[in-house]
């Protein structure tokens, strides 16, 4: 009944001239041509503006439990997404990915749907509306470099050892940064491996950089890299590779 609804939803949606973005994190904008951003071919056919009383809550965005590392990261890579030329502003080689806590919010008219389909799941990195009490984190993503760096500051309710973080909380940061950059390359990807090696362990509370970046594509496949180190890069604490293939967003609905 519920996948049916859904359904229904988005045939609604189509009647007033909206259709999924091409790629997660995407914003609502006017019908633009094909873009070949990294090789992939994204036709955006949305509404001009948001078609609700107000946009889905963006969780990368600076709150009270920030420690001020993180803040101070977070403003660095933020300032690198716009660069001064000849006296004018533009946009430079990095870009901040939103994030909310369905992944059916990025489509234009996803978060009505989350309302029908589902409707109390949440993103397993989003599950808890208090600040800074399991992760906290922002992705930002250079597509000239085919690469992305997380600021990852993890909370209380993420403790493994005594005081430090949980090695599966590791693995669930890890996935969704290599995922976000596959993503973003391949278009809808579902993780096929993800091999893990742990270094030395994180504190509670203490801020990390997830970097992740393209190692080859073949067909279906993509492999990325990624890296788990102290905020100023001087001690290694995991590194990983993940495996994702391409697959049909249909597929996860049963079509």
């Amino acid at each position: 009944m519920m996948i049916r609804q859904g359904f229904q939803v988005v045939r609604g949606l189509h009647r007033h001239g909206m259709k999924w973005s091409g790629l997660a994190g995407r914003q609502p904008i006017n019908r633009v041509p094909v873009s070949q951003s990294m090789g992939v071919g994204v036709r955006v056919l949305t509404m001009s503006s948001w078609p609700f009383s107000s946009p889905p809550r963006d969780y990368s965005l600076p709150n009270d439990s920030w420690s001020p590392e993180m803040r101070n990261l977070y403003d660095h890579y933020n300032a690198l997404c716009e660069v001064e030329e000849e006296g004018q502003k533009k946009r430079g080689p990095w870009r901040r990915l939103p994030s909310y806590n369905r992944t059916l919010k990025y489509a234009t008219g996803g978060q009505c749907l989350s309302k029908v389909l589902q409707a109390k799941a949440r993103l397993f990195t989003r599950n808890t509306e208090e600040p800074g009490a399991s992760f906290e984190y922002v992705v930002f993503l250079n597509k000239q470099e085919k690469s992305c760096v997380c600021i990852f500051q993890a909370g209380h309710l993420l403790e493994g050892p005594p005081g430090h973080v949980h090695g599966g909380a590791i693995a669930t940061i890890i996935d969704s940064v290599t995922g976000t950059i596959a993503t973003y390359l391949a278009g809808p990807v579902m993780t096929a491996n993800l091999n893990i090696n742990y270094r030395s362990p994180i504190s509670l509370g203490s801020v990390v950089l997830v970097r992740s970046a393209l190692e080859k594509t073949e067909g279906r496949k993509t492999l990325i890299s990624c890296q788990v180190t102290s905020a100023d890069g001087a001690r290694l604490h995991t590194e990983a590779t993940g495996l994702f293939v391409a697959i049909n967003v249909g597929h996860l609905f049963g079509t």
